[in-house]
């Protein structure tokens, strides 16, 4: 809150890795901060993440790792929020997990009707798991051409 200073502020979690720059967002975001900007991505197994349903061009529900998702648009770990933000955090109770958990928050300026949603570009990865790591790695290696991956020349 301090680092804040009463600004708009972007908030990246960092086992998230994008393929894309995240200035477009940020920009589009600075034009008007007020409310609250989440990047979501279509994914083949959205019951791993915070699952977003959209109307137009608002997140109208996040419901966290559904059995049954309702889309396969994932909430990446990009979050863009106005300074309300800290007084949101300040009412969090932690939940059954004895943790603040960011649905509660990002779910408070959907209550709102101030939760707005970019999708990213590119491809997304997290670094979670030993899998997702892994998926991870690789897709950095592909995107420097590492020569790790190049098969042997046989000559």
């Amino acid at each position: 809150e301090f680092f804040a200073a009463g600004g708009p502020i972007a908030v990246v979690l960092g086992d998230n890795i994008y393929q894309e720059p995240l200035a477009p967002a940020v920009a589009a975001f600075a034009e008007d901060p007020s409310g609250a900007m989440i990047l979501l991505k279509e994914v083949d197994d959205p019951e791993r993440f915070g699952v977003a349903r959209v109307e137009g061009d608002h997140v109208v529900e996040i419901v966290e790792k559904p059995t049954a998702p309702a889309t396969r648009l994932a909430v990446t770990g990009c979050y863009l929020y106005d300074a309300r933000v800290f007084d949101v955090i300040r009412t969090l109770r932690p939940s059954a997990r004895g943790e603040l958990e960011i649905t509660d928050v990002n779910n408070r300026y959907i209550e709102w009707g101030q939760m707005c949603y970019r999708m990213v570009t590119g491809w997304w990865t997290d670094a979670g798991t030993v899998e997702s790591l892994h998926r991870a790695s690789t897709l950095v290696a592909q995107e420097h051409d590492n020569p790790i991956l190049r098969a042997p020349n046989p000559s």
